[in-house]
């Protein structure tokens, strides 16, 4: 589908114009120069009027001094013939086959940001950025996912925040490696100390008990000395408990006392020993968060990063209107830049193919001020529009050769000899 553009246009007391005739490149920059206050700006003022409506009628449409009602006559490169005149200055569309139509015919192929640029560049950077994800139609799907992002962004630094405080608890416990894994249990210690105690108390009896029979023996082997006549019938009885005392002897030797003195101290320190157990465990438990919290910062990290690559994948699957034109965190990026990073002719070239994606119908866009940009930039500016199929035509405050017309004084610089007082030799409407 080709686009329209604007093939030649006549505008008479319009704002500080008196008579301008111009034909615009049809695929390029045309330049309108001139000092200030000379009807640059009113030139573009014109055509927006004329094409966009009585949105764009300027507050003093008709020129200071001027007792003749504005004109506007522009011819499209479809044919349409767009014509404001009379006292009204009432709009008539005419089509190549001589039907007439209105505003609305117009804003099939006008797009409202073509006639008004500056609007479009000194926007935010997240505005144009909307414009852009609007115009391709994946703005919704795109918002989803930037929301998506940020609510898994949120919990991933609530999570690594909790870690980070885990982390700092268990580095502030202090640790006892000599404590026992699980808390100690009084009963449990006295028990043993019971055991250990009767089990003693049995070695005292067999002791008592071989010292009782120590004594036995003594007190017989005196009845012996003493009973000679009965010797031998205790004799038999004295060798029995001889025999008996050493094997008793003999079992004593084999006996060994436990000591309870260690269960004593950790009855004593069971306190003490369980607040080091305590502290062991909230230390283990501290550090066994903090990883359970750092195993979910790196899952919320993968989907994060999981989201962000199906946010590049929609853009890149989308039909964007520049190569390297792109939308990252809500900003529009061309060639890795974003807005106020671009120079001054890849802003151009972006917002002029934004507004070309808006309307395609629409070839044609209209700047003000370009003496902001050096040579260079507009030759760059230019080349692109050309290789583009795209017409520019804007203002400078210049009179170099760069400028394609001169405007001097509302009128375009060799054409004040078509003029006879204050009025063209051309009829309006007629090349």
């Amino acid at each position: 589908m080709e686009s329209i553009k604007i093939n030649k246009l006549e505008i008479e007391n319009v704002k500080r114009i008196k008579a301008v005739k111009i034909e615009p490149t049809a695929n390029g920059l045309t330049i309108v120069g001139g000092n200030n206050n000379q009807g640059k700006t009113s030139v573009l003022d014109s055509i927006a009027w004329a094409l966009g409506g009585d949105n764009f009628r300027p507050s003093q449409a008709q020129r200071d001094g001027s007792t003749i009602p504005p004109t506007l006559h522009i011819v499209m490169s479809n044919g349409l013939v767009v014509e404001r005149k009379g006292k009204n200055s009432s709009l008539k569309v005419t089509d190549p086959t001589g039907n007439k139509g209105g505003q609305q015919l117009l804003n099939e192929f006008v797009e409202q940001l073509a006639l008004n640029l500056p609007k479009f560049m000194e926007s935010s950077g997240k505005e144009k950025a909307r414009t852009l994800l609007r115009i391709i139609g994946v703005g919704e799907q795109l918002a989803a996912l930037d929301l998506q992002e940020k609510e898994l962004y949120n919990k991933r630094l609530a999570i690594g925040q909790i870690a980070d405080q885990k982390e700092k608890f268990a580095k502030e416990q202090p640790y006892y490696p000599d404590a026992p894994k699980e808390l100690v249990s009084p009963s449990e210690l006295i028990r043993q100390q019971q055991e250990i105690l009767a089990k003693n108390g049995e070695n005292q009896r067999k002791r008592d008990r071989a010292l009782e029979l120590h004594a036995e023996r003594n007190r017989l082997a005196e009845k012996v000395n003493a009973l000679k006549e009965e010797l031998e019938h205790y004799q038999n009885q004295l060798i029995q408990v001889d025999h008996d005392m050493n094997i008793a002897y003999k079992s004593t030797e084999e006996l060994q006392d436990e000591s309870t003195a260690e269960l004593e101290a950790s009855i004593a320190n069971i306190e003490e020993i369980n607040r080091k157990v305590r502290a062991n465990m909230d230390k283990d438990k501290a550090e066994d968060d903090a990883k359970e919290y750092r195993d979910q910062y790196r899952v919320l990290t993968e989907e994060i990063d999981q989201t962000r690559k199906n946010k590049t994948s929609l853009l890149n699957s989308a039909e964007l209107p520049l190569p390297e034109l792109s939308v990252k965190e809500g900003e529009l990026v061309y060639k890795g830049q974003q807005w106020d990073n671009m120079s001054g002719s890849d802003r151009l070239k972006v917002s002029t193919a934004i507004v070309r994606k808006l309307n395609p119908k629409c070839g044609f866009v209209l700047l003000d001020k370009l003496e902001q940009m050096d040579l260079q930039t507009l030759n760059e500016f230019g080349e692109w529009l050309k290789q583009e199929g795209l017409q520019a035509i804007a203002t400078r405050v210049s009179t170099g050769g760069e400028c394609s017309i001169i405007i001097e004084d509302g009128y375009v610089k060799g054409q004040e000899e078509e003029v006879v007082e204050s009025k063209p030799l051309w009829k309006a409407g007629e090349f």
